[in-house]
């Protein structure tokens, strides 16, 4: 499942993976709507005990700039594979996994600097998902 067409493909997972929690945290915004992303984060802190909270108005305003990015992010993939992957499927290839791995490292390394190991654990899952078969180039 090496194609350019299956490259092409599983970007557009990458790009659900990825975007799919800017809606979660933009939610977290509002006092009324915020339980998935509280839930979110204390599920990715585990364990899962109730102790995340979503209190803080900075929390909240953190919550907007976080779900804006990854939503973007997520977005600026999609739009990629169906724009740009035709004409440089490598470029596109290379670019996505650089910045998949981008993440993976700083995400990784701050929620061990903030005592959340278990997000680190967590993050392999996804970044297993999110690159796919776009660790190695096509072979077509």
């Amino acid at each position: 499942m090496r194609s350019q067409a299956s490259h092409k493909f599983w970007l557009k997972i990458t790009a659900i993976v990825v975007g799919s929690f800017g809606p979660i945290l933009f939610l977290g915004t509002m006092p009324q709507t915020l339980e998935p992303a509280r839930f979110t984060l204390d599920l990715l802190s585990w364990p899962l005990d109730g102790a995340t909270t979503w209190g803080s108005p900075d929390t909240r305003f953190l919550s907007a700039l976080t779900g804006g990015f990854l939503f973007g992010w997520g977005v600026m993939i999609w739009c990629l594979s169906a724009w740009v992957h035709d004409a440089a499927p490598e470029g596109v290839r290379r670019s996505v996994l650089t910045g998949t791995l981008a993440w993976f490292c700083l995400d990784s390394a701050g929620s061990i600097a903030s005592g959340n190991a278990s997000n680190a654990a967590f993050n392999v899952l996804v970044l297993l998902v999110a690159v796919g078969p776009l660790w190695l180039p096509a072979k077509d």
